[in-house]
């Protein structure tokens, strides 16, 4: 099989769901642990997310400032939002995200990588996509609100966002995990090597 996680699920004895948000909610499992005992798990529940770290052709990443009301932090991040619609294609999501929060365009799609945020708290999966060849979007500008009405954006030479990261200036999970994957594929079997745009994902199944 190779080194690689593997899907597993132990048996649950009870569920409740003390919460329940506009797009998220909160789940409390009774699960049986190895030795038979029964202990509780409180955990977020997550529609999914997609990403895109968005390559010019100057090597310069396409990069966002927002407020993050609970880090209390404006922080550097790549176009990312939800997957509003269940089964939603992420691509399609993707695509929809770059144009509405930079309003922009690509040509070029591929996965650049697959995460849960936080498995220890939430089951939030993340799809990470490398979009290339990129243009402005035709139309109006997409009308933003709440916090994405103050929103700054910027284009950053790669080099740079990587120093950030290990620096300690620079956050955000997606961004992080963008720029390093990356930086580590440009060096090893190129963007070639990348899963193509559509490539499944058992995490968060779709339909093409």
């Amino acid at each position: 099989m190779g080194f690689q996680d593997t899907p597993e699920e132990w048996q649950v004895t009870a569920t409740v769901t003390p919460f329940t948000g506009n797009k998220t909610s909160v789940r409390t499992d009774d699960v049986v642990m190895p030795d038979g005992s029964v202990h509780s798990r409180d955990y977020q529940v997550h529609p999914g997310s997609v990403a895109v770290l968005a390559l010019d052709s100057d090597n310069r990443v396409l990069v966002l400032r927002q407020y993050r009301h609970p880090v209390r932090h404006k922080l550097w991040e790549i176009p990312a939002g939800l997957l509003d619609i269940p089964g939603e294609n992420p691509l399609h999501a993707a695509q929809r995200e770059l144009y509405e929060e930079a309003h922009v365009k690509a040509e070029d799609w591929r996965v650049l990588a697959d995460v849960y945020t936080t498995p220890g708290g939430c089951d939030e999966a993340v799809r990470v996509f490398l979009a290339r060849d990129l243009s402005e979007a035709e139309g109006e500008r997409f009308e933003v609100s709440e916090e994405e009405a103050d929103m700054e954006q910027a284009r950053v030479p790669l080099e740079e966002l990587v120093r950030g990261v290990v620096a300690g200036d620079l956050h955000n999970n997606c961004l992080v995990v963008g720029v390093l994957s990356l930086t580590a594929v440009l060096a090893g079997d190129g963007v070639e090597s990348l899963r193509p745009a559509d490539a499944p994902w058992p995490a968060r199944p779709f339909e093409a």
